[in-house]
């Protein structure tokens, strides 16, 4: 049996002015209906998408003139967002019980801004990619009616792999004055290589962001350094709070992290590729909870808190990381062997 992964390819949309005020119009009323939603559920108590569905399908649709699926889809995200909700306040992370951000949280209905993204599927988006090329076209539904014949392009690979995979849930996103559509696709997974040479430890560190068991440094110094002017450029705009200044910080406030995105790709491109030429698997130290367990000086909060690798509570110098690299490598020797040999993995003797 072939075992696939979901993917999510992104491609841009070239609306006419007519088109694009239709899909405005749409995500428009989609979030006001969200909204509306919302306060019922957070009124009624009512938090199961079934129950919702059976209780408020009916008037959602004749209340905002949705169709039948995208009003589906509607209650589908308003669920979603407070079964995350639900788990986000399991987890503690609007506080403990009794504090006043939790109480704030619990108290408030969820809103949803008027250009939120809006999920649609089969029923009510349709591809036309044609067998080569960058672009293509979409049909969708929105409050205007059917619009056909939407201009998509996007690179040549992630339209090959449109063409080649099954489409699911696609999500319609307005965002700087561009409309793009977000969809998820299913491709085969690549098969599993056994490593044959023992594997590279990856340490993540804020000095250096990563650095492997074979002393292989990447330096953070370059990202540290873009982050503090992107921090000075920030102060001064909010400092100033006129509108050029406002229209500014919009502009820019997704900067960083695209240019963290991009550190962080060529790092792990650098870090896969040296791998898969020498036999090697990766084992990548576990940092979940970091933010829980390390107390910080405020001035260092700011750097823990922001850094793409969800880093460590103190900065890491010389031969320190490389020394943890190789202790981490040895535990991927360990960890692999109990995966790959469940019966070999040691046993906890009753105390």
């Amino acid at each position: 049996m072939m075992i696939c992964v979901k993917q999510v390819v992104q491609v841009r949309l070239l609306p006419t002015p007519e088109q694009a005020s239709a899909l405005t119009s749409t995500l428009h009323t989609c979030n006001l209906a969200a909204s509306w939603l919302s306060e019922q559920i957070h009124t009624c108590r009512v938090h199961r998408k079934f129950d919702v569905q059976k209780r408020f399908y009916t008037e959602l649709r004749e209340r905002f003139g949705l169709a039948a699926q995208p009003a589906i889809r509607v209650i589908g995200k308003v669920a979603d967002a407070y079964t995350t909700l639900r788990a986000n306040l399991q987890a503690g992370n609007y506080g403990p019980p009794g504090s006043n951000r939790r109480r704030k949280v619990e108290g408030t209905a969820i809103v949803f801004r008027p250009d939120a993204g809006q999920a649609f599927d089969a029923r009510c988006l349709s591809w036309q990619l044609g067998d080569a090329g960058r672009e293509g076209a979409v049909s969708l539904w929105t409050t205007a009616g059917r619009l056909k014949g939407v201009r998509a392009v996007g690179e040549p690979r992630q339209m090959a792999q449109l063409r080649g995979s099954q489409i699911g849930e696609t999500d319609l996103i307005h965002r700087d004055g561009m409309w793009f559509l977000y969809a998820t696709v299913d491709v085969p997974e690549s098969a599993l290589t056994q490593p044959v040479n023992g594997f590279l430890g990856v340490d993540l560190g804020i000095v250096n962001i990563a650095t492997t068991s074979d002393g292989d440094r990447m330096s953070g110094a370059r990202l540290s350094r873009y982050r503090k002017r992107q921090q000075r450029i920030r102060r001064r705009l909010q400092a100033k709070k006129t509108s050029s200044a406002r229209r500014l910080l919009k502009k820019r406030r997704r900067k960083e992290q695209r240019f963290a995105t991009d550190v962080n790709h060529q790092i792990s491109k650098r870090i896969v590729a040296e791998a898969e030429r020498t036999g090697r698997g990766i084992a990548v130290e576990q940092l979940t909870g970091i933010r829980d367990r390390v107390r910080l000086r405020k001035p260092q909060r700011a750097t823990l808190h922001s850094w793409a690798f969800a880093q460590l509570g103190h900065f890491l110098v010389g031969h320190a990381d490389h020394n943890a690299a190789h202790n981490i490598a040895a535990r991927g020797e360990v960890c692999w062997g109990e995966v790959m040999r469940p019966h070999a993995a040691p046993t906890l003797a009753a105390s």
